[in-house]
C-alpha cells in the first residue's frame, strides 16, 4: 500500500488472512491503510443491504464510516438539481449512491464509494465530476474505468470486489503486541428480528427502513445510531462514547437535511462560478444559522442578490412537518432519553436489542410518543 493509516507509516501492506485470496483487485491506482479500510466496510454494507432488500445499493464513506447509505430509488428535486440529473432516468446504481451522498454531502467531500452494483457509464460520469477518493463495485462496464483513471492525475482509486468471496469464519486483529480473536458476526438481518414490543404492525417501508439502518449500523464504528427514511440515511451519529451524543448528533445531521428542502435555502441564488461543494456548504451554514461575520461577508459574495429570510419560527415550523422516520441503535437504549431526542426528529418507529435495565423506561417513552418500538435482540458493535 502507499503508507499506513498517516504518510510517516510508510510501511504499510495487505495481504490474505486465508486461502481464498483478497477479496478485491485493484483495477488502477495505489490504495492507502485507509482505503483499504473504508473499501472493506463498505462493500459489506451495499452487499448485505442489496441482499436483504433485493435493489442496488450504495454507500459514501469517510473514515472508515459511512456518511450516508442508501437504496435505489427516486431522486427529490433537491438532490437531482444538485447534481444536474432533473429529469433525467437514472439507472439504479446511479440513484442509489447520488441518495446516499445527499445525505451528508459536507461529509461526503473526498469519500471512499462503495456500491453492489457494477458501475454503468452513467455513474462513471458522475463520479467523474465529484471529489472523491476511490470506489469499489463488483464490476464495471467498458469504458467506465478508463474514465474513472483519469481522475486525480490518474491516482483515482479503482478497486473490483469479488462476490464470490467467503471471509474467514475467523477475524484477527494484532493491537500493540496483542493478537486479539474472534467469530466473525454471520447471524444474518432479515424481517424476522424485528420484534415489535409496543405499537402497531411494521408497514413495508418501516421494515425496509428498519433493516437498512441496521445494515449501516453493523459496518459503522460505534457506538452508532441512524436516521432512516424512504430508503435512505438522513443523519448517521458514529463512535461517540455517549449513545445519547450518538442521537443529539445524527438528529441534527437529519434536520439539516430536510432544512435543505426548505423555499428559502432553494430560493438562494449563488453566483455563477460558485462550485457545488461550496453551494452546499453554504447552504448548510445558512441552515444552521451561526455565521460569523467573516462568514457573513463571503456569503453575500457568492449570491446574486440578498438571502431569503430563514427565521426560528420557520425552521421549527418547517421541522415539525418530518415524519415517518425509523430510527435504529447498534445496541440498547439505556435511558429514555433517547426517545425523546429521536422523536424530535420525526421518528415514528425504532429499532434497537432490547435488554437494558430501563427497556421498560424506553417502551414507555414510546407509548406516551406513538412510536412502535423494535426489539431485535442483536448487538451490532463494531470498532
Amino acid at each position: 500500500m502507499r503508507y499506513g493509516i498517516n504518510p510517516q507509516q510508510m510501511k504499510a501492506t495487505a495481504r490474505p488472512s486465508g486461502p481464498g485470496g483478497l477479496p478485491f483487485r485493484v483495477v488502477n491506482g495505489a490504495p492507502s491503510y485507509i482505503n483499504v479500510l473504508d473499501a472493506l466496510n463498505g462493500w459489506q454494507l451495499v452487499r448485505e443491504a442489496s441482499a436483504t432488500l433485493g435493489r442496488p445499493a450504495a454507500a459514501s464513506f469517510k473514515h472508515v464510516s459511512p456518511a450516508g447509505a442508501a437504496l435505489a430509488g427516486e431522486l427529490d428535486e433537491v438532490t437531482a438539481g444538485l447534481h444536474g440529473v432533473a429529469g433525467a432516468e437514472l439507472s439504479g446504481i446511479a440513484s442509489a449512491y447520488l441518495r446516499a451522498r445527499d445525505a451528508d454531502p459536507k461529509s461526503s467531500y473526498g469519500d471512499f464509494v462503495a456500491l453492489s452494483h457494477p458501475v454503468d457509464a452513467q455513474l462513471a460520469e458522475l463520479l467523474a465530476g465529484m471529489v472523491c477518493d476511490g470506489v469499489i463495485a463488483p464490476g464495471y462496464e467498458p469504458g467506465t474505468v478508463e474514465r474513472l483513471s483519469r481522475k486525480k492525475k490518474g491516482a483515482f482509486l479503482v478497486l473490483e470486489a469479488d462476490p464470490a468471496f467467503v471471509a474467514p469464519a475467523t477475524e484477527v486483529r494484532d493491537v500493540f503486541g496483542v493478537r486479539l480473536e474472534q467469530d466473525r458476526d454471520q447471524v444474518e438481518i432479515s424481517p424476522e428480528v424485528l420484534k415489535v414490543a409496543t405499537g402497531g404492525a411494521l408497514p413495508p417501508e418501516a421494515v425496509r427502513d428498519l433493516l437498512l439502518g441496521l445494515s449501516v449500523l453493523r459496518h459503522t464504528q460505534s457506538n452508532s445510531v441512524c436516521y432512516v427514511r424512504d430508503g435512505l440515511t438522513l443523519g448517521i451519529g458514529a463512535g461517540q462514547q455517549s449513545r445519547v451524543d450518538c442521537t443529539r448528533l445524527a438528529g441534527a445531521k437529519t434536520d439539516t437535511w430536510w432544512l435543505r428542502r426548505h423555499p428559502a435555502v432553494r430560493a438562494l441564488e449563488f453566483a455563477p462560478g460558485v462550485r457545488a461543494q461550496d453551494r452546499i456548504n453554504w447552504q448548510i451554514r445558512f441552515v444552521e444559522g451561526d455565521l460569523t461575520a467573516d462568514e457573513s461577508a463571503r456569503f453575500a459574495d457568492a449570491l446574486t442578490g440578498p438571502a431569503p429570510e430563514l427565521t426560528a419560527r420557520d425552521r421549527s415550523e418547517w421541522l415539525a412537518r418530518l415524519t415517518d422516520v425509523s430510527f435504529a441503535s447498534d445496541g440498547f437504549l439505556p435511558f429514555r432519553d433517547n426517545i425523546d431526542h429521536a422523536h424530535r426528529h420525526g421518528v415514528t418507529r425504532v429499532a434497537e436489542p432490547g435488554g437494558s435495565i430501563r427497556s421498560g423506561d424506553v417502551e414507555a417513552a414510546c407509548r406516551e410518543l406513538g412510536i412502535t418500538l423494535v426489539w431485535t435482540g442483536l448487538r451490532l458493535f463494531h470498532h
